[in-house]
C-alpha cells in the first residue's frame, strides 16, 4: 500500500494562505541520503510561464539554501494539527547542529532519490527549480518593508519553482 497518493494540483481544495502562512510548510531539499529541512511561512503558489508554481523565500544563513541550491528539487510538506512543536522546532534549528527528524520524531520518506518528505506528512508538493533571485533593498517599493524585515541585511533569495506531483493521503 503507498503511502502517498498522486493528485493534481487543480483537484486541491485547499487555501494557501491558510497552509502557508497559519499552518507552516517545511521546505526539504537533498537526496535520500543527504538532506536538510526548514520551516517556512512565507510562499505562495499560482501561474506563471504556462505552468503550476511556487514560489518560496529562503535566507541565506538557513542550512537548507545549500541543499536547494544543489539540487533540482525541493519539496513543500503540509502537516495535520498536532505537529506545531515540530514545525516550531525545525525553524528555530539548524540542521548543521542537529539532526531535526530525530528530534521532532518525524519520520524521512524518499518519495524519489531527490524528493524527500516525511511520512506524518498529509499533503507533499515537489517542485522543479526554475527560477532564483535575490532580494535586494533598491528593488522593494515600500523601504519600510526593508527596516521591518531585513535590519540585518540578510535578504532571503526566491526561488520559483514547477509543481511537477502533488501527493495527499
Amino acid at each position: 500500500m503507498n503511502l502517498f497518493h498522486p493528485c493534481t494540483p487543480e483537484s486541491l481544495n485547499e487555501n494557501p494562505f491558510s497552509l502557508i502562512g497559519k499552518d507552516w510548510m517545511l521546505i526539504t531539499a537533498g537526496t535520500d541520503t543527504h538532506y536538510n529541512t526548514m520551516t517556512a511561512s512565507w510562499g505562495g503558489v499560482g501561474v506563471l510561464w504556462n505552468k503550476n508554481v511556487c514560489f518560496c523565500f529562503v535566507r541565506p544563513q538557513r542550512h537548507t539554501l545549500k541543499f536547494i541550491e544543489e539540487q533540482d528539487r525541493f519539496t513543500l510538506s503540509f502537516f495535520p494539527d498536532g505537529y506545531r512543536d515540530a514545525l516550531t522546532y525545525c525553524g528555530r534549528h539548524s540542521g548543521r547542529d542537529v539532526d531535526k527528524a530525530k528530534e521532532t520524531g518525524l519520520t524521512p520518506h524518499a518519495l524519489s532519490s531527490d524528493a524527500m518528505t516525511f511520512e506524518e506528512a498529509r499533503l507533499v508538493l515537489t517542485c522543479k527549480k526554475l527560477y532564483l533571485q535575490d532580494m535586494t533593498p533598491e528593488s522593494f517599493l515600500d523601504p519600510a518593508l526593508v527596516a521591518q524585515h531585513y535590519p540585518n541585511k540578510d535578504f532571503h533569495k526566491v526561488f520559483v519553482a514547477e509543481i511537477e506531483s502533488v501527493y495527499t493521503k
